[in-house]
């Protein structure tokens, strides 16, 4: 990462993201899903940067919203509409007009009650709209419990126990069509095998379908690819080429079914950086702190959920010591990275946490109204 001559007058903290890394990323997106005529949509809950969006939305891939806002700049920032997909637990009745306004491709619907909802408003607006089911699986994703989502014990999704109530319901509302069938099983999964169990379950469900004389025209698989947050200069881009064979190798479609993916991390993560500045370096009894001007409120995944991000200085030759990386919130919580070793720190050092392209810029706050960070891009510093 060699950014340093670029953002000596900039105030810290801010994003930079490597635009070409992007670009290269997306490239090998395309090419690969292409080989199966797959279709991906990009998940906008990682990075709702709109210059970001705009780059994801040259390579004609659709978008993956879970609010009404979320469509909205969709559509603002060129999105087509017939390649939006709105998923979500609890869909609001204005985010629901919201995307039946828009005419999106299709609802990733969760509950009975939420089927029952849409096509209320639905039938007051006089049309028909095209759903989803979004079953669980029941497939353990190996993830952090805190992005599992298709357990049975999850929030998420239908049980599949309840298919036949669900198509018995689905019968009686006009308004709606089944087009599909959705999954999505959790996020940050590096475990290829996991792909090829959740194949293998959904062709059970897709046959079970089948029999039932309904054969769902889209698939979706949602997203979850993991990417390396501990070698990112390394592994800067997921094996998409493995990712996308392991589902061509072991799903078994029916004629004229079409495939989904929701995409969101392994597109953006690698190529956005969190920077900040040592503010100073405090002694503790048996520790040594980096305290930084950069905090939670800039990237909370380490608070939340105990998340590992890859930290460089970018100022220091010197040999490494160990710290605790902390930010100024008035939070215990507020760190980055503890016991890790670094080259000696000292006051107005420039360091950089990686693998911050999601996650980070959209759920940055303003807690202890701190000012939102900027963010800038290689193609206008370099």
């Amino acid at each position: 990462m060699n950014i340093k001559q670029n953002i000596n007058n900039i105030s810290t903290p801010f994003y930079y993201y490597d635009i070409d890394l992007l670009k290269t990323t997306l490239d090998v997106v395309f090419k690969e899903s292409s080989k199966y005529g797959y279709n991906v949509h990009y998940a906008i809950k990682a990075n709702a940067n709109t210059k970001i969006l705009k780059i994801i939305r040259d390579y004609n891939i659709g978008a993956d919203c879970v609010s009404g806002n979320e469509i909205t700049k969709a559509i603002e920032v060129g999105f087509n509409s017939d390649k939006i997909v709105f998923a979500g637990v609890g869909k609001s009745d204005k985010e629901i007009i919201t995307a039946i306004d828009n005419n999106i491709f299709c609802f990733n619907c969760e509950s009975v009650p939420e089927l029952e909802i849409i096509n209320k408003l639905a039938a007051q607006k006089e049309k028909i709209v095209h759903i989803a089911l979004r079953l669980n699986p029941n497939i353990d994703p190996h993830t952090h419990k805190y992005i599992t989502t298709g357990l049975e014990e999850n929030k998420f999704g239908i049980n599949l126990w309840d298919i036949d109530t669900v198509l018995n319901r689905i019968s009686e509302l006009k308004n709606l069509k089944l087009c599909g069938i959705h999954f999505h099983i959790g996020s940050q999964i590096t475990d290829l095998n996991v792909y090829k169990n959740l194949s293998l379950k959904v062709n059970e469900i897709n046959s079970l379908f089948q029999k039932k004389g309904i054969v769902p025209e889209h698939i979706n698989l949602g997203g979850g690819l993991g990417i390396d947050y501990d070698n990112p200069g390394k592994n800067n881009i997921p094996d998409f080429k493995a990712y996308f064979e392991i589902y061509n190798s072991n799903l078994k479609l029916l004629p004229n079914q079409k495939v989904h993916f929701e995409l969101g991390r392994s597109i953006v993560a690698q190529c956005g950086n969190l920077i900040t500045k040592v503010l100073y370096v405090k002694e503790g009894l048996n520790k040594k702190f980096v305290i930084v001007d950069a905090g939670m409120t800039e990237l909370i995944r380490s608070a939340l959920y105990n998340a590992h991000h890859s930290i460089e200085n970018l100022s220091s030759n010197y040999d490494k010591e160990k710290y605790d990386v902390v930010g100024p919130i008035c939070e215990s919580s507020d760190f980055f990275a503890k016991d890790i070793m670094l080259p000696k720190c000292t006051r107005n050092d420039i360091i950089a946490i990686r693998s911050a392209g999601a996650y980070g810029q959209v759920m940055s706050s303003q807690y202890n109204l701190r000012d939102l960070a900027k963010a800038y891009y290689s193609d206008e510093l370099d």
